[in-house]
């Protein structure tokens, strides 16, 4: 299951860390981030050594204006800490998959 990150753990574990991750910006009300939550849970699962994780953008919403969130579900990639690509939408599985197995 992908970890929940807020305001302060996302500096540390994304930023700070200059980690490569894949970040799902979403709502729970949201019918698309419904969709996905399920696909990113299976990723962080088939992916254990890779940083796949959520922000709920209600709950920081200043983590999502910084990365000019502003339709959800919305995908960053993080390569050393900096977001790098932006999927907006659902995307399957399998896609994402192949874009993790770059991404290590």
């Amino acid at each position: 299951m992908a970890t929940e990150l807020n305001k302060t753990t996302f500096k540390s574990e994304i930023i700070d860390a200059k980690a490569n991750a894949l970040v799902d910006f979403y709502a729970p009300w949201c019918g698309p981030c419904r969709m996905m939550g399920p696909i990113i849970d299976s990723l962080a699962a088939k992916f254990p050594n890779a940083k796949i994780v959520k922000v709920n953008i209600d709950e920081s919403p200043e983590i999502a204006e910084a990365y000019n969130v502003s339709v959800i579900p919305t995908l960053v990639f993080f390569k050393g800490g900096e977001a790098v690509n932006t999927q907006v939408g659902v995307v399957a599985e399998a896609e994402l998959a192949k874009q993790i197995q770059e991404m290590l």
